[in-house]
């Protein structure tokens, strides 16, 4: 589906010179990692289409119990989602994959919403929950994003 605004909602989304696929940060509380892996495992060859950065654990998980190539950084409560949203700033990441646990409370919740808020800001689609990340993934605006490059 286009948006009203040209080509679709990801049509000013460049690919830095440095890279050649789409960078999809992912990041997973702990009571949402099991899921996590399931859904990675679902759609490891979709996945491993794209450059993932992880936080943590997410990272280790994803590289340890699904086979993918991942770069990791800081786990969240550890600044990882400080890291990740710096890197939507500075354009280094086309889309977030963030499943959240709303159920639980999390020390860092500020670092949590400083995350969501800038993905907001810079207009980076951003997946809470396993039905928008398959929505996210799935999705012909960020599949264009792999076609351009």
């Amino acid at each position: 589906m286009l948006s009203q605004y040209g080509t679709g909602m990801l049509a000013g989304v460049k690919l830095t010179a440095d890279r050649d696929r789409p960078r999809l940060a992912i990041i997973a509380h702990d009571g949402k990692k099991a899921d996590l892996v399931a859904f990675a495992t679902f759609n490891r060859s979709r996945l491993s289409a794209y450059e993932l950065v992880a936080t943590g654990a997410t990272g280790d998980l994803l590289r340890d119990k699904v086979g993918l190539e991942v770069e990791s950084v800081t786990p969240g409560p550890h600044g990882g989602d400080v890291q990740i949203a710096s890197r939507v700033v500075e354009g280094e990441v086309d889309a977030v994959i963030f499943l959240v646990d709303p159920l639980d409370k999390h020390p860092h919740d500020p670092d949590i919403q400083t995350l969501l808020r800038i993905c907001n800001v810079r207009n980076v689609p951003l997946a809470t929950n396993i039905a928008t990340a398959d929505v996210l993934i799935s999705s012909p605006l960020l599949e264009s994003l792999r076609v351009a490059s």
